[in-house]
């Protein structure tokens, strides 16, 4: 039999899916590993979603989305991320996971290295390797608030170093960057001539800290940003994303989406317009449900002693177990996962930093987040 590419064995695992697929065959799980929004779709979403669906509008479309969607997302980029730009800038992808992986295919060439966030998410390297690209992490740490250290982001790069991903709100952390913070990486992206890929996902969901896109504040024209629909209307199925770029790349993403994904289907297109220009209280609502779970979560731990980040954006709880997993908390996970019937998402899977801690998805019934929180082991 021929040999795969060489490059196949240096993508990692996720060790998300590892948890959740060993969850899967248990039962009487409490499922706090997947970032799943547990709130209903809007009607209005599901009713134009549908209404495209009994119509048979089942074609293809361009390359970059339907004109009413790349219209809207146009819309809602100047109204509430300040951000203003034609359409041939705006390209709808098959979800967030490949518009990061798009960035990266028009930014990276073999053997480029590109400074990923650690405790990042776990495409982040996955996408790197896949593209031949070598993914050099730059640490979060608690004493800093999770924040990047711009010294030791000096240390990093290199005469290969092309890009830099950063992701706020962040996942797994639920850390997010204040506006003073995105102004000095995007001046350290410009000291080395970098490309800024922008991860925003969890946009719609900050606690205390408004959101800064980091394209508002791109004078440079280095910034491709990447949004998605998924987690703020709990769309996650529909698997609809855009990617944001700098000027002048159309007709080179028209190649690639057509080689990739030629177009995403009508139906989620629809939706996605209707999620876009529709009523937004659906949003406001998850975002209060979130906030609430979350403050529940943080005084139960705190009343157990149990360290963890206060998180300020995201749906996210990212919990200190040190204590317990004795330096594999990936192993930890799977044997608490066995004992108490609970999944959660190894820090491990999101970098090497992430040792010793969890992510716990609190976007689920406070009453399940709350029992499943119950059953960690304090510290002695």
């Amino acid at each position: 039999m021929p040999l795969l590419a060489s490059h196949v064995s240096s993508v990692p695992a996720s060790g998300i899916r590892r948890i959740h697929e060993l969850a899967l065959q248990l039962d009487g799980v409490l499922s706090l590993a997947i970032g799943e929004p547990d709130v209903p779709v809007a009607p209005h979403v599901l009713e134009a979603g549908s209404a495209a669906w009994l119509a048979d509008e089942t074609g293809y479309t361009a390359n970059g989305g339907i004109p009413e969607l790349r219209a809207a997302i146009r819309e809602k980029l100047r109204d509430r991320n300040g951000i203003e730009v034609d359409l041939e800038r705006i390209w709808a992808t098959n979800g967030a996971t490949q518009a990061l992986h798009l960035a990266m295919s028009l930014t990276l060439s073999p053997g480029d290295e590109v400074l990923l966030p650690d405790p990042g998410y776990t495409t982040f390297p996955m996408n790197a390797r896949m593209l031949h690209a070598e993914p050099v992490p730059y640490p979060l740490r608690p004493h800093a608030g999770f924040l990047p250290d711009l010294d030791e982001l000096e240390r990093l790069v290199g005469e290969r170093t092309r890009a830099i991903v950063v992701n706020s709100p962040s996942n797994p952390l639920g850390a997010v960057f204040p506006r003073e913070v995105l102004e000095q990486l995007l001046a350290f992206a410009a000291r080395h001539d970098l490309w800024v890929i922008s991860d925003e996902v969890y946009e719609a969901f900050t606690y205390g800290i408004p959101h800064t896109s980091l394209a508002a504040l791109d004078t440079e024209d280095r910034v491709f940003s990447v949004f998605s629909v998924s987690k703020t209307y709990a769309l996650t199925g529909a698997r609809v994303g855009y990617l944001v770029t700098p000027p002048g790349f159309a007709p080179v993403l028209r190649v690639y989406q057509e080689a990739t994904i030629s177009c995403l289907n009508t139906p989620a297109q629809r939706a996605a317009v209707a999620a876009l220009r529709g009523d937004q209280s659906h949003v406001t609502e998850a975002a209060a449900h979130y906030r609430g779970n979350l403050d529940a979560a943080v005084a139960l731990l705190g009343e157990r002693s149990i360290p963890c980040l206060d998180p300020s954006g995201a749906f996210y709880l990212w919990i200190d177990m040190s204590h317990a997993a004795e330096g594999d908390v990936a192993g930890w996970a799977e044997r608490f996962l066995l004992s108490e019937r609970v999944s959660v998402a190894p820090g491990s899977a999101f970098g090497r930093a992430g040792e010793g801690w969890i992510r716990v998805c609190a976007a689920t019934s406070r009453d399940v987040l709350l029992e499943g929180l119950s059953r960690l082991p304090a510290p002695r």
